[in-house]
């Protein structure tokens, strides 16, 4: 399947890049905007953190599907009407009076974005060649890491200068430009697939992941009970469902010939272990600034920017060494950094000096910068032609499961040793800890932050292992093609 084309490489990069900024603030610019959110729709705090986790959900569950669209009609029509969708989302989020209607219109923008992302890779890599498509991806990184510090900073400003609604409606200026960029820097993709789409396999995972991320928000808020057993055993029932379903499903959702490329696999699951060991981390140390250290959520996240700026400015140089030297190493290094900087973080306490959290943030910044460009090239380099939007909705999918159950998990540890409402309200930063649930709530804290060490550590074991000859690739692509 021949792709889109372009005579403009460097403004199809600039849209792509601002396509993956935008979803990536609507992924922390709620954080901050949180506790005012629950006061004004009059929500309690249980049910106000869906609306970060119903739009991480909804791009986790599309991200496959969306890529195949890309591929039955055509990856730059579904990416431009990524943009609109994201678009008018954004706007009924700005609108909306209600927790539900917000919840709802968060999925629309979910759906957008997973349009967004999903497509993006795949773009890339039908743009550029093969020995390019590193320093592309270290751009596509810069936009991920900006969006997450505009995020920061917007949802902190806005939220304390203006009101929450324009925290969506800052999208739709910046998505209606976008999308003009995109009309001018692609060509029509002409050619098609023919695809089936995996409703069953979409209608399992969603009710398996929404019902154990039920589970565990009433296990972090109210503790254990028979209803969040019930819910984790039906949770449980729909991922066995949907591991059953995809075995007989002609096309899954997950496509499984693809997990006959061995390096393709490894790098898959070096994406889910690095989203449930990274992706927490941000919301733990929050929490641990606003609820030791009593500062303000902006002030919090203040400290954390310099994590992003280094890492925007780290990415091409990775995704460059990727192209010389190959994914394994600038990945693996990366994912050796983020773990110390977690290390670092673990060792915390009422009295640490600030500029330790800084610096760890700085060297958690780097290390991702070194993984992301490298990993997401060598899933493309790996993947057949025809499977560009396929494999690149695939790496999404992966990396978003571990992000969505890394914060579930996240608020589970962090309430093991105080209250459990207690540690809802510091994560939005409505409450502050007194001296008497300090060390407990540390000591929780430092269990959550080293189990994503773990996580990483098996990150870097698949990243590491991926590696082989290219005479036994090439067999591996072959055989997941059926020549």
């Amino acid at each position: 399947m021949s792709g889109p084309t372009t005579t403009r490489p460097n403004l199809a990069l600039a849209v792509i890049v601002i396509g993956v900024l935008i979803t990536a603030v609507d992924g922390t610019i709620v954080v901050l905007a949180l506790p005012t959110m629950m006061r004004t729709l009059h929500t309690p705090l249980t049910s106000v953190v869906w609306i970060v986790m119903a739009y991480l959900l909804t791009m986790t569950l599309l991200a496959t599907q969306v890529g195949r669209l890309g591929d039955v009609f055509g990856r730059i029509r579904m990416y431009q009407a990524g943009f609109v969708i994201f678009i008018v989302g954004s706007a009924l989020c700005g609108v909306s009076t209600s927790w539900l209607g917000l919840v709802l219109a968060r999925i629309l923008q979910g759906i957008g974005g997973a349009l967004i992302g999903a497509n993006s890779g795949a773009v890339i890599a039908d743009v550029f060649p093969p020995r390019q498509r590193g320093r592309a991806y270290g751009y596509n990184a810069i936009g991920w890491n900006l969006g997450a510090i505009l995020g920061i900073l917007l949802g902190g400003f806005i939220t304390t200068y203006f009101s929450w609604p324009w925290i969506f409606f800052i999208n739709v200026p910046i998505g209606i430009l976008a999308l003009g960029m995109a009309r001018h820097a692609f060509s029509p993709d002409a050619s098609r697939h023919r695809h089936r789409f995996d409703v069953l396999g979409l209608v399992t995972l969603a009710s398996g992941l929404s019902l154990w991320l039920l589970a565990m928000t009433r296990l972090a808020s109210r503790g254990w009970s028979h209803t969040t057993a019930l819910l984790s055993g039906l949770g449980l029932v729909g991922l066995l469902g949907f591991v059953g379903v995809e075995s007989l499903q002609p096309e899954p959702l997950l496509h499984l010939s693809l997990f006959r490329i061995r390096t393709l696999t490894f790098s898959l699951l070096a994406a889910f272990f690095q989203g449930l060991g990274g992706f927490a981390v941000l919301f733990l140390i929050i929490m641990y600034l606003q609820g030791v250290r009593n500062l303000t959520p902006l002030d919090a996240s203040l400290l954390l920017v310099p994590g992003y700026l280094v890492g925007a400015v780290v990415a091409p140089v990775a995704g460059r060494m990727a192209d010389r030297v190959g994914p394994v190493t600038p990945a693996t290094v990366g994912l050796g950094l983020q773990a110390l900087a977690i290390l670092v973080y673990a060792q915390v306490s009422v009295s640490t000096p600030l500029i330790v959290v800084a610096l760890a943030s700085t060297l958690n910044g780097i290390g991702a910068a070194g993984f992301f460009p490298a990993n997401t090239a060598a899933v493309m380099q790996d993947t057949p032609a025809g499977e560009y939007g396929i494999a690149s909705g695939m790496l999404r999918t992966f990396a978003n499961t571990g992000m969505v159950l890394s914060f579930a998990l996240a608020l589970v540890m962090a309430s093991t040793r105080i209250p459990r409402g207690l540690a809802f309200a510091i994560f939005v930063g409505s409450r502050h800890l007194n001296a008497h649930a300090l060390s407990r709530f540390i000591s929780g804290l430092h269990i959550a932050l080293q189990l994503s060490i773990v996580a990483l550590v098996l990150a870097a074991i698949g990243s590491v292992v991926r590696s082989q000859p290219a005479a036994m690739a090439a067999a591996d692509s072959k055989r997941a093609t059926g020549c």
